[in-house]
């Protein structure tokens, strides 16, 4: 999938997708969400939904919120809150904003899709990722007492693939310029759908089901590593660029192992400036 800018089209214009919850962070929202909230049970009940197929893969904290009673209440605050405790992939801003820059001859357009509830994606990427460039689970609220009363719109399943096709038609983006990252199961429908039209999918785990699926795998606990298959098969990059390029960000790719996956550990801390990122011939 390797493109060159040329005089005819100077730049290429890339839909860069992620899920949230194990792609961007190390754990799960809902678990924290109903630690917060003294649930005991949390994973069982996910597990009961999933193996009677009553929801979509990834919906399963909606449905609970909305239905279960023991996460009755829930409110903004609790979502925002929840949120504040996640933790985070290391250099997610270094990431955004080097996709927010670009290179010479490529645009890439960055953001958040997954069936995480909105706050809890706002507030945990809060001054990193632009509120109107985060698509997550949207519910209505009580005007009086502030609870969650329906569920306006879940991003799982073939919703991510309908919240995707959304954003190529916001950018104007053609299909085959997408690129989609993501964890797990609740990911196969639209990597599949990303495949199927050309686009280029990676996955940031080795869940079995998208070690099938998905083109390129990366394993690291730095959010930036993602950025090594987009340079190395989207711009065209070498393995000696793409480690000069990690240098002059100040990150050292100490380990990668190169295979279908990508095992990689970053050390350091990117100090990205304007002028950090030279132009690459390619």
């Amino acid at each position: 999938m390797k493109e060159t800018a040329t005089a005819d089209a100077p730049f290429r214009h890339f839909l860069v997708a992620s899920d949230f919850d194990q792609t961007l962070s190390f754990n799960d929202s809902g678990q924290i969400l109903s630690e917060l909230l003294g649930v005991p049970d949390f994973r069982q009940k996910v597990d009961g939904l999933a193996s009677s197929n009553l929801v979509q893969q990834g919906g399963e904290l909606a449905y609970l919120i909305r239905h279960d009673p023991a996460f009755r209440g829930v409110r903004r605050e609790h979502l925002a809150e929840a949120g504040r405790q996640v933790r985070l992939r290391n250099d997610i801003p270094a990431l955004v904003e080097f996709l927010k820059r670009g290179l010479e001859g490529f645009q890439f357009s960055f953001f958040v899709v997954s069936a995480a509830p909105k706050e809890v994606i706002q507030a945990a990427l809060a001054g990193t990722v632009p509120t109107d460039h985060i698509i997550g689970t949207e519910f209505d609220y009580d005007s009086d007492s502030g609870e969650v009363q329906s569920i306006l719109r879940v991003p799982a399943g073939y919703g991510k693939v309908a919240a995707v096709e959304e954003l190529e038609n916001r950018l104007g983006t053609p299909p085959d310029r997408t690129i989609y990252v993501g964890d797990g199961s609740s990911d196969v429908h639209v990597m599949l759908h990303v495949n199927n039209r050309d686009g280029y999918t990676i996955a940031v785990s080795e869940n079995h089901l998208l070690a099938r699926i998905a083109q390129s795998t990366v394993i690291s606990d730095n959010a930036f590593s993602i950025l090594i298959p987009i340079l190395e098969r989207i711009v065209g990059w070498r393995s000696a660029e793409i480690r000069e390029f990690f240098e002059s960000n100040a990150l050292r790719l100490q380990d990668w192992e190169k295979a279908r996956t990508d095992r990689v550990t970053i050390v350091g801390s990117p100090a990205i400036g304007p002028d950090a990122v030279a132009s690459t011939e390619v």
